[in-house]
């Protein structure tokens, strides 16, 4: 039995976004092994799958801490022997990817969203291309989510254009993300559900709520997402608490369910400036039905098709996304759900996650043969 180890950098991303492939694996004859750190989704993984806990700190810039992350992922990689590695997210697409090298196992690379790394042009950023352009000369395969990221990194030399293709995004369950009735109660709600990061267009939106609720009643701004994340750009528990006192948004917590939230939005908003790959919330809100609003940028403009399944707006721009929050709020019942219908339409058409796993055992069959 031939062995497929998934690598990324926690156990939440692996169980919530990548459990399904390694399902599909099972189901094609592969012995799954899932790679990343330990958290309480580990749990769910070892039900299913081998898991391996593994050390990694995903914010660290030191190179003797790298060299350490390399060998972690060469110790790994040695023990277990896998036939081809699937590795996801910065660390594992670039350590990981060396550590893979020197055992000669083929490396897939998924460069899904670039994040706020590549949003400015310091020290930092131009050691991750450093590091990108060396490591993936190494991979059998590089896969991306959008053309925009594709191209930078085809233009700025990062990647040899032919070892790469573009998946639509990480694809989305359809039959589990689908249209839900849910009794109208007479308030209308925007629901803007992601990482909590200002990047992702936290504070637009809620400049935005500031500018509709001073005009309409019946009208509610929902947060939903983890707070306190070990990243310099999350907003912290004291800052939501403020603009909860204020009165302007709702902040729900974090879910393991967005079903139930989304199920209960009438439209769901994502304003990021974020470098996204294809934001999955877009794509599961889409496929429930629900009209969307987000910003004409990398990744998100992919899953709007503008004044059809929902509108665009422009980056950082409160005023614009206030307008189309506005103008999606005045439309009328059936206008809405004409729009979440060309959304679901779209979403099965374009972006069912068969389509992606379907792409991955094609292209591990064409690597391992």
């Amino acid at each position: 039995m031939k062995k497929i180890a998934i690598v990324v950098n926690n156990s939440w991303y692996a169980w919530n976004m990548r459990a399904n492939l390694g399902f599909a694996f099972q189901e094609h004859g592969y012995e799954v092994f899932f790679i990343c750190p330990y958290d309480k989704y580990s749990e769910n993984l070892k039900k299913y799958f081998n898991y391996i806990d593994i050390k990694i700190n995903t914010k660290s810039i030191n190179p003797i801490e790298d060299l350490k992350t390399i060998f972690r992922y060469f110790k790994v990689y040695k023990k277990i022997n896998p036939d081809i590695v699937l590795q996801f997210t910065i660390k594992p697409n670039i350590h990981g990817t060396f550590a893979a090298s020197f055992l000669k196992i083929p490396a897939l690379n998924n460069i899904a969203g670039l994040g706020t790394l590549f949003m400015s042009n310091n020290f930092v950023t131009k050691t991750a291309k450093w590091l990108y352009r060396i490591s993936q000369k190494k991979a059998q395969k590089i896969f991306f989510q959008n053309q925009d990221d594709l191209k930078m990194f085809v233009d700025e030399g990062l990647v040899q254009k032919e070892k790469c293709d573009v998946l639509p995004g990480s694809g989305v369950d359809i039959e589990k993300f689908k249209p839900a009735e849910i009794e109208n109660d007479g308030v209308f709600r925007f629901l803007l559900a992601s990482r909590m990061l200002w990047a992702k267009g936290i504070q637009e939106f809620i400049g935005a709520a500031k500018i509709l609720k001073e005009k309409y009643v019946g009208i509610e701004f929902q947060l939903l997402g983890h707070l306190e994340m070990n990243s310099p750009t999350a907003i912290t528990k004291k800052q939501m608490e403020i603009w909860g006192k204020e009165g302007h948004i709702l902040y729900l917590g974090s879910s393991d369910d967005v079903r139930v939230q989304i199920a209960k939005a009438d439209c769901v908003v994502l304003p990021s400036f974020y470098r996204e790959g294809i934001p999955r919330i877009l794509l599961e809100s889409a496929s429930m039905q629900k009209p969307i609003i987000t910003t004409d940028n990398v990744g998100c403009r992919n899953v709007v098709e503008d004044g059809v399944n929902g509108f665009l707006c422009e980056v950082k721009n409160v005023s614009d996304l206030a307008n189309k929050m506005e103008i999606m709020f005045n439309l009328s019942e059936s206008q809405r759900k004409s729009m979440g219908i060309s959304g679901r339409e779209k979403m099965v058409r374009e972006f069912d996650e068969k389509k992606v796993i379907s792409k991955y055992i094609k292209t591990i069959k064409e690597i391992l043969e």
